[in-house]
């Protein structure tokens, strides 16, 4: 079969999407093979399959690989090399961590990986976290304070801010080794792993929490904990990913995960085995916030695979936005490029610009969202848009921007009464600003069906408190009822008058489009 072949055939496993790259992440608890398509400054995750192999469940006792473990990993191995193969991925990256890293039989595991045709790189504790908080800095750019990695072997703790990483240590706190901390209780539990948080040279509870910045917490556990907060608290999100709590909230949270008894029933989305681990790593977390003292906690779901992932990305590469890469690799499969969203952004700007609760990313990603969702059916596209919006994993954007998202696209559907979902998670001035650039979106579409040309011989603008459109002489037939019915739609909800002025073609060439 010809690479050309190959490559046509992989290119149609995951609906439009060519697998581009792979990580296989061997952690103490997981072994796990990622799949990533899309722009890589925001990937699509094409395949995620893990085996729960344990690797580093009997490291504190006998300082091995329990070879039950080794067995259920290298089953797991061998088929997802099988996996890449079949899918024709050449761009594999294989890491190991604290497991494979800390045991004496773990040269002997790296031979065998080797002699399956991976070529696995055990990494330091150091740079474990390192790539942890460059996976934080990928999703967020100004992050600023401490990301924390808890993983079944180790703890790594690092500094963020400014777009760098700095002070990286790895603490063999992992959930696989935090049952050796519980002493007589939860109260002896958290003095241990409060002394050997300071032990590693981490104690800033005398500074101001401003001054500390954020608490990022990356890995499976904790986002099983915001899981479990967000549905206790009925959120309307699903999304773990950028979920915030403040101090005194997390500290309750942790307070009511610790007294879990033993044996947990699975909860929702969350899994036996991670309701196991949940009341020993929220004593951790509250030793967290006493030692460290953040200004807030975030949840990212985002850390060491990506943080591969960012660090391969030139520096232009690192410099765009994630919100938009993501949405526009999206979009562009469903009949919405970025050119079109650029125009329709720049045609509709002097009308329903970002003002106060805005910004101009997140008008230019509700456009293109928008767009995109006029490609599902009408009698499932309101729904499954605002879907979109809300629940699917975008990068950058926070609770209020996906609800201004989501009131974009129903106003481009002329579905002004938004959904209690959406209202719970902005302000009723910051849903209306994003009704407005939905209803500029739906004049600008309907206006010439999409059309390049008729946004180069028309012109949406406020003059003297008042809507107007100006049409080319040639195109004045565009100006029908959707477009009457539309302009009076905007300017109802702008609070303005309007009217439409018919030029000649050459009046509006000397204009900008």
């Amino acid at each position: 079969m010809t690479y050309r072949k190959r490559r046509s055939d992989r290119d149609g496993t995951f609906a439009g999407s060519t697998p581009q790259r792979a990580i296989i992440d061997i952690g103490s608890n997981t072994v796990r093979l990622v799949v990533y398509g899309g722009a890589m400054r925001a990937p699509t995750v094409l395949l995620n399959e893990k085996v729960t192999a344990k690797l580093g469940r009997d490291i504190a006792t006998t300082g091995k690989l329990a070879d039950e473990a080794v067995e259920l990993a290298l089953r797991g191995l061998a088929r997802f090399a099988l996996l890449l193969e079949d899918l024709a991925v050449d761009d594999v990256e294989v890491v190991a961590t604290a497991a494979v890293r800390d045991a004496s039989n773990g040269p002997e595991f790296v031979a065998k990986l080797r002699a399956m045709g991976l070529e696995p790189r055990v990494i330091s504790g150091e740079e474990e976290a390192i790539l942890s908080a460059h996976g934080v800095i990928g999703a967020f750019p100004d992050a600023r304070g401490i990301v924390a990695d808890l993983g079944g072997g180790s703890l790594e703790l690092v500094r963020v801010g400014e777009g760098r990483a700095s002070a990286a240590s790895s603490l063999p706190l992992g959930t696989l080794r935090l049952p050796e901390y519980r002493g007589r209780g939860a109260s002896e539990m958290r003095k241990a792993l409060d002394k050997a948080i300071r032990k590693g040279g981490w104690d800033l509870a005398a500074k101001a929490p401003e001054d500390n910045g954020a608490l990022y917490l990356v890995g499976g556990t904790w986002r099983a904990m915001a899981v479990f907060a967000m549905e206790s608290t009925r959120h309307p999100l699903s999304d773990p990913h950028g979920f915030e709590l403040d101090p005194a909230t997390a500290l309750a949270l942790a307070g009511t995960l610790a007294e879990l008894h033993d044996g947990a029933r699975p909860r929702g989305r969350i899994s036996t085995m991670r309701m196991e681990k949940l009341p020993d790593a929220a004593v951790l977390l509250q030793a967290m916030l006493t030692r460290l003292n953040p200004v807030r906690i975030v949840f990212s779901s985002w850390g060491l695979r990506e943080g591969l992932l960012y660090d391969r990305l030139p520096p232009h590469g690192r410099a765009q936005d994630p919100l938009l890469a993501g949405i526009s690799a999206f979009a562009s499969q469903r009949g919405a490029p970025p050119t079109l969203a650029a125009r329709m952004a720049a045609w509709t700007l002097d009308a329903a610009p970002a003002r106060e609760h805005g910004s101009e990313r997140l008008r230019l990603a509700a456009t293109t969202l928008a767009l995109a969702a006029m490609q599902i059916e009408p009698n499932v596209r309101l729904p499954q848009a605002i879907d979109w919006a809300l629940q699917k994993r975008w990068i950058g954007v926070d609770g209020k921007g996906r609800a201004m998202m989501a009131a974009a696209i129903a106003a481009n559907g002329n579905q002004l009464d938004l959904p209690e979902r959406v209202r719970l998670l902005a302000s009723p001035e910051a849903l209306e600003e994003a009704i407005r650039w939905g209803l500029a979106l739906r004049l600008a579409r309907r206006l010439g069906a999409r059309s390049p040309r008729s946004l180069q011989v028309s012109r949406l603008l406020v003059q003297d408190g008042v809507l107007l459109l100006r049409l080319a002489q040639s195109h004045a037939a565009l100006f029908g009822a959707p477009t009457e019915k539309d302009m009076k739609l905007l300017s109802g909800r702008l609070g303005l008058g309007w009217r439409v002025e018919i030029v000649a073609d050459e009046a509006l060439l000397d204009q900008p489009a």
